[in-house]
C-alpha cells in the first residue's frame, strides 16, 4: 500500500503573498498536483527540543484562485521528521533569526528530511559573496571594507556598482562614475566608515538594454527561459521590487554556459532551486534563499517550473533510502 508523501513549507504569511507573482505558491500547487499532503509553517513555528526539530504545522490546501488561494487546518506540533520534504522559502532578511532557523532545519535533515535548499548551503552561500567561487562567470568584483581600495577600483574601471552584502530587492545599490563627488559618502555609508564589508563590481551597461536576467536552476539544470528585469527609465536597478519590468526571453548560449559552470556544483551541494542574476553575460548574484520568477515565466511561456522542481524532489526522494516510521 502506497504512503502519501508529506511536504512542508516554511514561508512568510501565505495570506499576504502576491498571488500572481509568488513562486512558493507555484511550488505548492505543483506538489499538491503530485499527491503530496501539504503542511504550512512560519519561521516562528520552528522549535528544537533535546536535539529534535519540531514544528507547529497546519494542514494546507492551495488553489489556483486569486480570490482565495489557500485553506489552513488546525495546528499540531510534530517532529519535522514526519515530513518527507521541507521547502525553506522564508524571504530575507538573512539575519541571525534566519541562521537559527537553518540550525533547526539541519537537525530535520539529519533525521532524514529532504530540506530544499540545504540548510548548510543557505548559511554558507551569501548571494553576493558566493560569486567568488565562480570567478570565470563574473565581471571584476571586489569585496572589502577599505574605502581607499574601493576608490582605486573606481578609478580603474571608470564606473562601478556598490552594494551592501546583506541587501535584497535593490536596496542601497549605488552606481558611481569616476570623479563622482558622492563616491566617498557612498563608501562611508556602505562600510560604516570602514567597519563593514561591501561589494563593488564593474558597472555593466547592458543592464539598460537587456536588463538583469534571472536564470533559474532546477537541480542544476536551467529552466528554458530567463526573466529579464528591465529598469524603469527613472531607476538604474534591475529589481522588480524597485519598479523594473519583467520580460521573459529564451536562454542564450552564454546563459547555458553559465548554468553549466554553476548548476552542477550547486546541485551537488543540495541547492535544488537557485537563481542566477545575469547582466551582459556575467553573473552578479547567486540567489539561494527564496529565488523568484516562476509565475512570470509560466504565464509568458506556458512552462511549469514549479513542476520541474517537484519532479526533481521526487527523484531525490526515490533515490534516498526509505525511512521507517
Amino acid at each position: 500500500m502506497s504512503t502519501v508523501r508529506r511536504l512542508g513549507v516554511v514561508m512568510d504569511p501565505i495570506a499576504a503573498i502576491a498571488y500572481a507573482k509568488d513562486s512558493t505558491l507555484a511550488m505548492l500547487l505543483a506538489a499538491q498536483e503530485r499527491g503530496f499532503a501539504l503542511s504550512y509553517l512560519e519561521q516562528g513555528d520552528l522549535m528544537l527540543r533535546d536535539g529534535v526539530a519540531y514544528g507547529r504545522m497546519r494542514p494546507l490546501t492551495v488553489r489556483a484562485d486569486p480570490e482565495g488561494w489557500f485553506t489552513l487546518g488546525e495546528a499540531r506540533t510534530e517532529p519535522l521528521a514526519a515530513l518527507d520534504c521541507l521547502l525553506m522559502r522564508k524571504d530575507p532578511p538573512f539575519d541571525t533569526e534566519y541562521i537559527y532557523s537553518t540550525y533547526i532545519l539541519e537537525r530535520a535533515q539529519g533525521a532524514g528530511v529532504l530540506v530544499v535548499n540545504r540548510p548548510q548551503g543557505l548559511r554558507d552561500m551569501n548571494e553576493k559573496v558566493y560569486t567568488a567561487w565562480f570567478p570565470q562567470c563574473c565581471a571584476p568584483t571586489l569585496v572589502t571594507r577599505d574605502m581607499g581600495v574601493m576608490a582605486a577600483f573606481l578609478r580603474e574601471h571608470g564606473r562601478i556598482v556598490v552594494k551592501p552584502l546583506e541587501g535584497m530587492g535593490g536596496r542601497s545599490i549605488f552606481v558611481l562614475a569616476a570623479g563622482d563627488a558622492n563616491a566617498r559618502v557612498v563608501f562611508e555609508t556602505l562600510t560604516g566608515y570602514g567597519q563593514r564589508f561591501a561589494i563593488v563590481q564593474r558597472y555593466l551597461p547592458e543592464i539598460a538594454t537587456t536588463g538583469d536576467a534571472r536564470v533559474l536552476l532546477v537541480d542544476g539544470v536551467p529552466a528554458p527561459y530567463a526573466l529579464a528585469r528591465m529598469p524603469s527609465g527613472e531607476d538604474h536597478r534591475g529589481n522588480l521590487a524597485a519598479g523594473a519590468r519583467g520580460v521573459g526571453r529564451p536562454l542564450s548560449d552564454r546563459d547555458r554556459w553559465l548554468a553549466a559552470e554553476i548548476g552542477p556544483p550547486m546541485a551537488a551541494k543540495g541547492m535544488l532551486f537557485v537563481g542566477l542574476d545575469v547582466i551582459g553575460g556575467f553573473v552578479t548574484e547567486i540567489n539561494v534563499t527564496s529565488p523568484t520568477g516562476i509565475r512570470e515565466l509560466d504565464k509568458q511561456f506556458g512552462t511549469d517550473i514549479g513542476g520541474l522542481l517537484l519532479d526533481a524532489i521526487v527523484r531525490r526522494l526515490e533515490a534516498a533510502p526509505r525511512r521507517s516510521g
